[in-house]
C-alpha cells in the first residue's frame, strides 16, 4: 500500500514457535495425511461423476488488507483486450481464457498486503501443470489434452492479475455489492473540491455510458437494416439504376418498372425458360447467403473440455444429454463412489462445442444477466461476426428475424463499452445493470418501441432490476430511439419497423373472436415449441447433421428456396409480410388481400392457407440452425397469417349471412372492411402467437400499441395476449427460452417462480468427505501438496468454483474458495517442501514493516472467516430464498453447531429440476 494511504489496523501473526516448518515434520505430516485420507473415505452422496454442468457456487471474499484503499487494488498493468474482466476473449479462431482481472473483495484483517496492483513480477513454481494454466490451454480449439508447453503458458500469465470469475461460474452478488460500497465510501470520504468533482464524475459515468450504448446500438441497427434491405431483392434481380437499390427504391411502386431486371431477363440459355432461370437463381442465392452466414457463424467455434461440459450453448435443441452414472436421483442424493475410485477414473462426458454467433442469443443473455459467466459470448469478435452473419441470414430469405439477435448485439456493445469505466469493468454486478439497459435498447431499435424495450428487460432478461436501473434503461432506450430517428433507416421518418393505422373501431361481437384468436395463438406457440424439440431431437441427431452443421443450413436453405418461390407471401421478407398482413385495405392496395366479393375471399383464403402451412413448416425447421436468427417476427408472421385467415372467414360469413343479429349494425355499403378489418385480426393473432412462443405479456401489448398507435385497440391486444399466455402455459409450461435454459443445464434459478418444497436442507446435503475439507485440529499448517490434491479433487469433480471448508474439531472456522486456493498455490515457488498457514491468532504488536511483508505461504488472507451457514433442519424455502435473493454460490450446513456438509447452487438447481421432472411424470 502507498504510504500516503496507510491505515493502522489489527494484524494477525502465525503461531510459529511451536510449529516449525522443517522438511522432516512436513514429510511426516504428508504421510499421516495420506493415511488418514485412505482410511476415512466416505461414500460421497454429493459427488456427481456424471454430468458436469458448470458449478454455480458462491466464491467468498478474500481477506486483503489493502482493500480499504480501493484504488490501490487495481492492477497496474491491466490488459484491456478481449481477455480482460468478465466476458472477453482473444481475437482469432480459438479462445483462451487467462487470469487478467483484479480481485474485488471486502476488507478483512490480514497480516500482509495484497499483491494485486503491485509491480511485483509473477513467481513461477515447479508445478507447471497448474490447473489454471490447463484451463487456459484447454478451452482453446486446438487443445488435445496433453500438457506440453504448459510451463511456457504459465510464464505468460500474470499471477498478480487474476480473474475473479472463471469460465462457467456464477457472479457473487453479495461480494460485488460490498466491494462497490467500499468504493463509494472511499470516494465520498474526500470533502475537497477535487473529491466533489470525482464524485460528480462517478455519478455521471452511468448516464454517459448508457447514452453511448444507445447511440452505438442505433448505428449498428441502421447498418444492418440498410445493408440487409439492399441485398435482399438480389435473389430476384437487380436495378439498372444502381446495384445497391432494392426493388422498392428502384421502381417507386410503379406497376411497370423497366429499371428492374430479373435474372431471367438478363440471362438466356437454350431450352431453359425464363421462369426456370429465375427459380434456379433464387434458390442458388438463398443457399449462397445462408451458407456464407453459416461460415461466419462457425468461425466463432469454441471448444470446451469435458470438465465444464454442458449440453450446448446455443439454440440446438437436439444436443445430446450429458446425464451419466452417478448423477443425483430425485431425492438429491448421488450414488456412492467406492473408496478406490478416483475422480480421474470416472466417466466424463464428451467435449462441448458451441457457437456464440448462432441463434438469437436471448436465452444466453438472460442467463448471463442472472450472474452466469460465459467468456467470449459478449466479446468484440462475437459482435462483429454476428452482425455480418445476421445481414446475410436475413437477406437469404430464411424464415427468421433480426429482432432477437439485436438483443444479443446490443448486449455485446454494452459489455464492450463497460471497459471505458473501471467502476463497471471491475464489478460484475454493476456491469450487469448496464447490460440490462443494453438488452432493452436492442428491442427499442428492433421494433422502434423504447417503452417496450424497458418492459422487455424487466419482464424477460433481467434478474436484478432496481429502480435506478429502470430509469437508466429508459434513458438508454430513448437515446437509441432518437439516434435511430435521426438516421432514418426505413426512409419513412419513423422508427418503427412498420406503422399501421386503423380508421374504424372494433365491434362488441368481435370480442369473442379476439378471445378465440388468443386461444389459437397460444396453442400455436406451444405446438411450435413441441414441434421444434421433436424436429431437433430426430433430424438434428443424425450423425452427418451433427458432424456437419453446414449441411443442415444448406438443406434448409434449399427447401426454403424451392417452397417460397411460388407464393408471394412466403417470398416476402418477414417484416414486409407482417406489414401487409396487418395493414387495412386502401384505394391503391396491391397486396391482393382486399377481396370485394365472396368468391374473391375464397381465393384469398386458399392462398393464405398455403402460405400459413409453408411458413409454419419453414419456421420450425429453421429454428436452431447455425446462423444468427431470431424467432420474434417469424412467430408473429405465422400468427398474422392465421389471424388474416380468421378475419377473411368472418368477412365471408358477414357477406353470406348479413341478417344475423350480430351483424345487423354493420353498414350496408362500404365493402367487406366496413364491418370487419382482417388486419386487426392479423395483428391480434400475431401478438398471441408470439406470446405463446416467448411468454411475453405486457411487453407484447405495448409493442403492438406502439406499432399501431391506436388506443382503441389496446384492449383487444391485451385480452388476446392474456388468453394466449394461459393457453400456452396449459399446453407447454416452458417458453422457448426456458426450454433452452433447461436443456443446456445452466445453473439458473428462476426468481419469477416459487417452487413448493416438502423437504429440508439435510435431504440434499452430501456427507462429509476428507477430500473436501481442510482439518486444522492438530495444526494450522497444511502441506501445499495436500492442498493441491484437494483442489485437484474438486476440479476433477467439475467444481471449478467450489470451496474447501476449514474445520477445527469439527467446527467450521472458515472457508477458502477453490479459485482463491489455486491462485495462492500458483504463487508458491516450490510446493514440495512448503507448509501453508490456514489459521491466525490476533497479536497486539503492529508495525508498518510487518504489514509490508509478503509471505506467499500465508493463506489466511484468502479465507472467509464467516461463510454463510444454515442448520441442517432449515426449511428448503429458506435455502431457495438465500440462493435467489442473496445470489450465494454455496451454503455451509451445520448440525448442532458442527460442520455437516456443503450444498452448491448447482446441486440445488439440479434438485429443483428433478422435482419438476417427477411432478411431470
Amino acid at each position: 500500500m502507498r504510504k500516503g494511504n496507510h491505515l493502522p489496523r489489527l494484524t494477525f501473526a502465525p503461531i510459529s514457535p511451536e510449529m516449525s516448518r522443517s522438511t522432516t515434520s512436513q514429510h511426516a505430516s504428508i504421510i499421516l495425511d495420506e493415511q488418514d485420507e485412505e482410511d476415512s473415505v466416505y461414500s460421497p452422496p454429493g459427488l456427481s461423476t456424471g454430468h458436469t454442468s458448470p458449478t454455480a457456487v458462491r466464491r467468498l471474499h478474500s481477506a486483503r488488507a489493502s482493500d480499504l484503499d480501493l484504488r490501490s487494488r487495481l492492477p497496474s498493468r491491466l490488459l484491456i483486450d478481449e481477455q480482460s474482466s468478465l466476458l472477453g476473449h482473444q481475437e482469432g479462431g480459438s479462445r483462451n481464457y487467462s487470469h487478467t482481472a483484479p480481485n474485488t473483495s471486502m476488507p478483512r484483517f490480514s497480516r500482509r498486503q495484497s499483491a494485486a496492483g503491485s509491480l511485483r513480477q509473477p513467481k513461477n513454481h515447479s508445478r507447471s501443470s497448474s490447473w489454471g494454466v490447463r484451463l487456459a490451454a484447454a478451452v482453446g480449439s486446438n487443445w488435445r489434452g496433453n500438457d506440453g508447453g504448459l510451463s511456457e503458458s504459465k510464464a505468460s500469465l500474470f499471477t498478480d492479475e487474476r480473474v475473479w470469475y472463471d469460465q462457467f461460474t456464477s457472479t457473487d452478488w453479495v461480494h460485488d455489492s460490498i466491494a462497490d460500497n467500499f468504493r463509494v465510501r472511499d470516494l465520498r470520504s474526500r470533502k475537497d473540491l477535487r473529491g466533489r468533482i470525482y464524485a460528480w464524475f462517478d455519478g455521471a459515468q452511468g448516464w454517459t455510458l448508457v447514452a453511448i450504448i444507445g447511440c452505438i446500438t442505433a448505428c449498428v441497427a441502421y447498418f444492418v437494416d440498410v445493408t440487409e434491405t439492399a441485398i435482399f431483392d438480389v435473389k430476384e434481380g437487380y436495378c439498372t439504376d444502381g446495384w445497391y437499390f432494392n426493388k422498392r427504391k428502384c421502381c417507386f411502386d410503379e406497376e411497370v418498372c423497366p429499371s428492374w431486371k430479373t435474372w431471367g431477363d438478363s440471362m438466356h440459355f437454350t431450352g431453359v425458360g425464363k421462369e426456370t432461370i429465375d427459380l434456379l437463381a433464387y434458390v442458388m442465392l438463398v443457399v449462397f447467403f445462408a451458407a456464407a452466414s453459416c461460415i461466419l457463424t462457425l468461425s466463432t467455434k469454441t471448444v470446451i473440455p469435458s470438465s465444464f461440459s454442458l449440453s450446448t450453448l446455443d439454440e440446438n435443441l437436439g444436443a445430446d444429454s450429458q446425464r451419466l452414472k452417478g448423477e443425483a436421483d430425485v431425492n438429491g442424493r448421488n450414488s456412492a463412489v467406492s473408496s478406490d475410485q478416483s475422480p480421474l477414473n470416472t466417466q466424463k462426458p464428451s467435449t462441448m462445442i458451441y457457437y456464440p454467433a448462432a441463434g438469437s442469443g436471448v436465452a444466453e443473455v438472460k442467463v448471463i444477466l442472472s450472474g452466469f459467466v460465459v467468456h467470449g459470448y459478449l466479446g468484440v469478435q462475437t459482435l462483429v461476426i454476428k452482425t455480418l452473419g445476421l445481414i446475410l441470414s436475413v437477406a437469404s430469405g430464411l424464415s427468421l428475424g433480426k429482432e432477437g439477435p439485436f438483443v444479443h448485439i446490443a448486449t455485446c456493445i454494452g459489455n464492450i463499452a463497460c471497459r471505458m469505466f473501471s467502476k463497471y469493468n471491475h464489478n460484475d454486478a454493476k456491469r450487469r445493470e448496464v447490460l440490462s439497459a443494453s438488452a432493452a435498447s436492442g428491442v427499442a431499435v428492433a421494433f422502434g418501441a423504447p417503452i417496450a424495450g424497458v418492459l422487455f428487460s424487466l419482464e424477460e432478461v433481467s434478474y436484478y432490476f432496481p429502480p435506478k436501473t429502470v430509469f437508466r434503461t429508459f434513458f438508454c432506450c430513448i437515446a437509441a430511439a432518437l439516434s435511430l430517428k435521426f438516421l432514418n433507416p426505413y426512409g419513412t421518418g419513423k422508427i418503427v419497423i412498420f406503422e399501421v393505422r386503423y380508421v374504424t373501431d372494433w365491434r362488441f361481437f368481435e370480442m369473442i373472436i379476439f378471445v378465440l384468436l388468443g386461444v389459437l395463438g397460444g396453442a400455436l406457440g406451444a405446438l411450435f415449441i413441441k414441434a421444434s424439440r421433436v424436429w431437433a431431437q430426430t433430424f438434428r441427431r443424425i450423425a452427418v447433421i451433427k458432424q456437419w452443421p453446414m449441411l443442415e443450413v444448406v438443406l434448409v436453405a434449399t427447401i426454403t428456396g424451392l417452397l417460397s418461390f411460388w407464393n408471394r407471401y412466403t417470398k416476402l421478407a418477414v417484416t414486409e409480410l407482417l406489414f401487409e398482413l396487418a395493414s387495412p385495405c386502401g384505394r391503391d392496395d396491391t397486396s391482393g388481400l382486399c377481396p370485394q366479393s365472396s368468391q374473391e375471399i375464397l381465393e384469398v383464403l386458399w392462398y393464405l392457407t398455403t402460405a400459413f402451412i409453408i411458413k409454419s413448416f419453414l419456421t420450425t425447421i429453421t429454428f436452431g440452425i447455425k446462423v444468427p436468427a431470431g424467432i420474434y417476427v417469424p412467430s408473429m408472421v405465422v400468427g398474422g397469417l392465421l389471424g388474416r385467415l380468421v378475419g377473411h372467414s368472418i368477412q365471408y360469413i358477414v357477406l353470406t349471412y348479413p341478417n344475423i343479429a350480430s351483424f345487423v349494425n354493420c353498414p350496408a355499403q362500404g365493402g367487406p372492411e366496413s364491418c370487419v378489418t382482417p388486419g386487426v385480426y392479423a395483428l391480434v393473432a400475431a401478438g398471441a402467437t408470439m406470446c405463446g412462443v416467448t411468454r411475453l405479456s405486457v411487453t407484447l401489448a405495448v409493442i403492438l400499441f406502439e406499432l399501431t398507435g391506436s388506443l382503441d385497440h389496446v384492449l383487444p391486444f391485451s385480452l388476446s395476449v392474456l388468453v394466449a399466455k394461459w393457453t400456452a402455459d396449459a399446453l407447454e409450461p416452458l417458453s422457448i427460452y426456458d426450454l433452452l435454459t433447461e436443456m443446456n443445464s445452466y445453473p439458473f434459478l428462476d426468481n419469477k417462480i416459487r417452487p413448493v418444497f416438502t423437504t429440508e436442507l439435510g435431504d440434499i446435503t452430501p456427507r462429509v468427505r476428507s477430500e473436501r475439507i481442510i482439518d486444522i485440529s492438530s495444526s494450522p499448517l497444511v502441506p501445499a501438496l495436500k492442498l493441491r490434491r484437494k483442489l485437484q479433487y474438486l476440479h476433477d469433480a467439475g467444481e471449478i468454483d467450489g470451496g474447501l471448508p476449514i474445520l477445527r474439531h469439527s467446527v467450521l472456522v472458515g472457508l477458502i474458495p477453490a479459485p482463491d486456493l489455486e491462485f495462492a498455490l500458483d504463487k508458491l515457488e516450490d510446493e514440495t517442501d512448503t507448509l501453508c498457514l490456514m489459521a491466525t491468532i490476533p497479536t497486539f504488536h503492529s508495525t508498518e514493516e510487518d504489514e509490508q511483508e509478503f509471505d506467499p505461504t500465508d493463506f489466511t488472507s484468502y479465507i472467509d472467516p464467516a461463510p454463510v451457514a444454515l442448520d441442517i433442519h432449515s426449511p428448503m424455502d429458506l435455502v431457495y430464498q438465500c440462493f435467489v435473493k442473496l445470489g450465494l454460490r454455496y451454503i455451509c450446513v451445520l448440525r448442532d453447531g458442527q460442520y455437516a456438509g456443503l450444498v452448491h447452487k448447482k446441486s440445488f438447481v439440479k434438485y429443483i429440476r428433478q422435482l419438476e421432472e417427477k411432478k411431470e411424470h
